[in-house]
């Protein structure tokens, strides 16, 4: 074959024609030819047959689906686990890998956003944590005038997903809310702590907590499998050996019960009574290691729905399962 010289060809978007990118695409895709007869049917190099192809997917030309084989099977774990759990509402993505937090996880928490019709006024508050911070960093509903606050404090925290003044502007900052800031860290001392309680802009923030219609929040695993937790916990406390998780830094053992340590009634933190009592309290976790930390949150009353992918619906379920076992 005479390959033409690149020169005489379309080498460039704008010198494709869209006539050819269809030619190219229909000989490809419905045809099965190879990218080497293609090439040889229009008389281009295989390098321009490449080219031809990708610009007919960005014409719409052509139009790649992808559909998740498992997504029945994802609607009953969804159901397994809102009737096992007692759950208002589960929703199950598929398998999440640990650098696809934000992007596999959004769009279902999106969905329990828009779900929750949140008006301007309204008061919703977020964690701090890993997940919360790499989902609020994509794309969510409008949630235009309403008021996002931090649950836990945040000051001086290395890590970003701990910094949670931080997580309340990004979610604000995409969603046409507005934040409120937490300016104290998770743990301040005995003296900053006095100086809070007669602080008026953190008194602001109490107020708001005690007016908030709904949370999301993410649930930490077990204290001692942790590799990142807010600096100010003191993870070598013996109490710790019990805590299988925390939300907004409530700990609690396996059957929900609260775990408290030195300093903890410093603590800056929404109290759990108060997470208990909100009409809607997502928790969002995926990792197997998490669901004895799922089953003790919802044990503890501090969500009232999950969104979790299924491999994590899966090792929740197997955990339930081991426990009704009968004993032999």
């Amino acid at each position: 074959m005479n390959e033409r010289d690149d020169a005489t060809e379309p080498g460039t978007r704008q010198q494709f024609s869209p006539d050819v990118a269809y030619q190219a695409a229909r000989m490809y895709y419905v045809d099965g030819a190879t990218q080497a007869g293609v090439a040889e049917r229009l008389r281009v190099s295989r390098p321009t047959v490449s080219r031809l192809l990708s610009e007919a997917r960005r014409l719409g030309i052509v139009r790649i689906e992808v559909v998740d084989p498992r997504s029945d099977e994802r609607d009953v774990l969804a159901a397994r686990l809102r009737d096992a759990l007692g759950l208002d509402h589960a929703r199950v993505v598929p398998p999440v890998h640990p650098s696809r937090l934000g992007p596999d996880l959004a769009p279902a928490v999106g969905a329990e956003l828009e779900e929750m019709s949140l008006a301007a006024g309204d008061v919703l508050l977020l964690s701090s944590g890993r997940t919360i911070y790499e989902v609020v960093r994509e794309p969510l509903p409008r949630m235009t005038g309403v008021q996002v606050v931090p649950t836990v404090g945040g000051l001086r925290e290395p890590e970003a997903w701990y910094q949670t003044n931080e997580i309340a502007r990004l979610a604000a900052s995409s969603t046409g809310a507005f934040p409120s800031f937490l300016f104290t860290e998770a743990v301040p001392t005995a003296s900053m702590r006095r100086s809070l309680d007669v602080d008026p802009a953190f008194q602001h923030v109490l107020g708001l907590w005690n007016g908030a219609r709904a949370a999301v929040v993410g649930i930490g695993a077990p204290t001692a499998t942790r590799n990142s937790i807010s600096r100010f916990i003191p993870t070598d406390a013996s109490t710790f050996r019990d805590a299988v998780g925390d939300v907004c830094l409530n700990f609690f053992d396996a059957q929900g019960r609260a775990i408290e340590f030195p300093g903890s009634d410093r603590m800056v933190r929404t109290p759990r009574e108060l997470l208990q009592g909100l009409d809607r309290s997502v928790g969002v976790a995926v990792g197997a290691e998490k669901a004895p930390s799922i089953l003790g949150a919802v044990r503890a009353g501090l969500v009232r729905s999950l969104v979790t992918d299924a491999e994590t619906a899966r090792a929740v379920l197997a955990l339930l399962d081991r426990h009704d076992a009968p004993a032999s």
